[in-house]
């Protein structure tokens, strides 16, 4: 795609009806790649179980480990004698627990799945079901084509009756296996949800679930939010989110994590289910998660809240009225870059919205934090603080598009036009023909060329003209002929304050 193309596609993703383009929320979708690249920060969509017996050493483990061939366990499993059953089960379950290579196409093409999914059904025996449901949670871990396996092999249905044993183990290896399930796509998910595995998995959820199992519980659930394209069913979401709600807070930090990433989820997706999410009143708990020490919880708290902000402007209103502005400033400066990059996006989205948002962002103090993100921040980062100020221009006041450059936005914004990246040039350019027509509306047209000139922009506008991008360099041109040609350029007039231009500003020139 050219980068033409590229620019365009960006720009249908804002929102808002009646605004210049350049002004509108972005939706995750369109940034949503990039922002998830640093895998270890995401969940796990699947886990494979690979604990021994707490009662042995790794080394007796090993040695207690029943050798039978493949040829052996296909026999054992398809008798009728339960001990041999059992032990054929549990020496499957191990060889699928080897923490390097287990042989799970191996296990596949035996054609046992049908007979360990029978195992599940019986109820007289505990130990059977315990280690079928071991074998087919690992089984399930692994490829798409892995868990198809069990899937058609019937586990669905049992594996959610067994949510109900009376045996805790056996229901606990049930929820991690159809978390498994549910973690492969929406296609599985929707199958779990159809055959009406929340009840029974909602129904775990008591201050008396020890916090392993509460754990296991709240990834699997997590996993019955994701994917889109389809999107969970509403009522399923609607029946989950309650109980999501109060898992959110946990004293324990990854069942709090595993929550906030559900409701990220959930909120990654049309302004009507980010409205639901809204209405459950859980906003300000997530920002003051957004708060936490621990990244674990910090960065889906973040993505939660950032993707509530890309919707309404009354849903934004709901994000900052939980107090996201008073989280931000710490964010942006963050150490670790994706943190910075998904705060300086939700900025972005905020600075979209009308001018008494904005002046939000003014009034608690975010535009010496954005300054900060343009001059030393991360350069994903700065690109979405780029995004920031491309949206304040567009939908601010006269008087709050000077409060921007009076801030010193203008030299770091400046700076970025040496950057590689051909989109966020063009952003600039636009940005820095909007901040003309603000100094053309004070009557500053001649001071505003010469600030511009004088740090340094001047120069490397002109350089844009041999970029190798046409609209680069035509927008670089524009600026050039219709600003800073001869007979534009005064000479230097008194009026600059600390290295800035102190812009008089009428009432009347304000857009309230």
């Amino acid at each position: 795609m050219s980068v033409t193309n590229e620019h365009s596609e960006r720009m249908k993703k804002f929102k808002n009806k009646g605004k210049d383009i350049a002004a509108l929320r972005r939706q995750r979708m369109e940034v949503s790649i990039e922002l998830r690249k640093a895998k270890k920060d995401e969940q796990i969509q699947k886990r494979r179980n690979i604990s021994m017996d707490k009662s042995l050493t790794p080394a007796e483990d090993e040695a207690n480990e029943i050798q039978l061939s493949l040829e052996k366990i296909v026999e054992c499993v398809n008798g009728s004698n339960p001990e041999l059953q059992l032990l054929a089960t549990q020496a499957t379950r191990k060889l699928l627990s080897r923490q390097k290579n287990p042989p799970v196409n191996e296990v596949i093409k035996l054609g046992i799945i049908p007979r360990l999914v029978e195992f599940l059904t019986y109820e007289d025996n505990a130990p059977l079901q315990f280690e079928a449901a071991w074998a087919l949670t690992n089984i399930a871990s692994g490829t798409s084509e892995h868990t198809r396996a069990v899937v058609e092999g019937g586990a669905v249905p049992p594996f959610i009756s067994l949510l109900s044993s009376p045996h805790m183990h056996v229901s606990e290896q049930s929820v991690w296996a159809l978390g498994n399930i549910a973690g492969d796509g929406p296609l599985y998910r929707d199958v779990l949800i159809k055959c009406k595995v929340l009840p029974p998995l909602l129904a775990l959820v008591s201050p008396v679930t020890p916090v392993g199992f509460l754990r296991n519980i709240t990834w699997t659930l997590s996993n019955l939010c994701r994917n889109k394209n389809p999107y969970p069913a509403l009522e399923a979401v609607k029946t989950m989110l309650p109980v999501l709600s109060c898992l959110l807070v946990h004293e324990d930090k990854e069942i709090v994590s595993d929550a906030c990433w559900a409701i990220s989820y959930l909120t990654d997706s049309s302004n009507d289910r980010i409205q639901i999410v809204v209405d459950t009143g859980i906003l300000p708990r997530l920002v003051e998660l957004m708060g936490s020490p621990d990244l674990v919880v910090m960065t889906p708290a973040l993505r939660a809240v950032g993707n509530v902000v890309t919707g309404t402007d009354e849903q934004t209103q709901a994000a900052l009225d939980a107090g996201l502005l008073g989280v931000l400033p710490r964010l942006l400066q963050h150490p670790k870059p994706t943190i910075q990059k998904e705060a300086a996006w939700a900025l972005s989205n905020v600075a979209a919205g009308p001018c008494h948002q904005i002046q939000q962002l003014i009034t608690s103090g975010l535009l010496s934090s954005l300054m900060e993100v343009l001059d030393k921040g991360d350069f994903k980062a700065q690109k979405e603080g780029v995004w920031a100020v491309a949206n304040f221009t567009t939908g601010g006041t006269v008087e709050q598009v000077v409060k921007l450059i009076q801030a010193g936005i203008l030299k770091p914004l400046l700076n970025l036009l040496l950057a590689k990246d051909s989109k966020i040039v063009l952003i600039i350019l636009d940005t820095i023909s909007n901040f003309f027509l603000v100094a053309e509306k004070l009557g500053e047209r001649e001071r505003f060329c010469l600030l511009v000139e004088e740090l340094g922009g001047l120069e490397k506008i002109e350089a844009l003209q041999t970029h190798d991008n046409n609209m680069v360099y035509r927008a670089a041109l524009n600026i050039i002929e219709k600003y800073f040609s001869t007979e534009e350029c005064a000479e230097l007039q008194p009026g600059i304050k600390d290295g800035l231009y102190d812009f008089s500003v009428d009432k009347e020139d304000f857009d309230f």
